[in-house]
């Protein structure tokens, strides 16, 4: 019975522009999440104002159990939707490596980060080895005629660091 206890992360969607929402329902109720998001500088009659705004509309990530995940809906009527797998019997989890990765990248690369679809080519598997995103582990592609690396979140979204020169990677089987 231990294993549905285990803290997984879950990617679940809901209505665009319910995610503050249910993100704020989630702290409420002490559950981790992650909503991706970055900082903008816009332009507003008053001057220049940094922003956040969300990366992926209608996405949100949730670590909890497998009973939780269910109670959200159920007891919280939080109005969320997982993701579900390949075979599409069971709630999609992400591994914490990726979700590290993800968020880590998110946090670190204002502004350098771009959202890519799933119809990626798939690379060589890389970990950055030097720089600041050293330990990053991802694919290497290349993307508007750049070496980058992606991290890839399986059947949810990728994103895309800026440049990272040869020399900053090694190759990982």
């Amino acid at each position: 019975m231990v294993a549905c206890n285990k803290l997984n992360w879950y990617a679940a969607y809901t209505r665009v522009n319910q995610e503050l929402l249910i993100k704020r329902k989630l702290d409420e109720l002490g559950i981790e999440n992650f909503l991706p998001q970055e900082e903008q500088v816009r332009e507003t009659p008053v001057g220049r104002k940094k922003i956040r705004v969300l990366l992926i509309h209608g996405l949100i990530f949730i670590r909890t159990d497998k009973a939780t995940s269910f109670s959200l809906i159920n007891d919280h009527s939080l109005n969320i939707v997982y993701l579900k797998d390949i075979e599409g019997r069971h709630s999609l989890i992400v591994p914490d490596k990726q979700m590290q990765d993800f968020m880590f990248l998110l946090d670190f690369s204002t502004g350098s980060v771009e959202v890519l679809n799933k119809g990626i080519k798939r690379g060589d598997r890389v970990r950055v080895i030097k720089g600041p995103l050293q330990g990053l582990e991802g694919e290497l592609v290349r993307l508007k005629n750049h070496k980058r690396v992606i991290i890839r979140l399986d059947g949810v979204a990728s994103i895309a660091t800026s440049y990272i020169p040869s020399s900053f990677l090694e190759r990982i089987e």
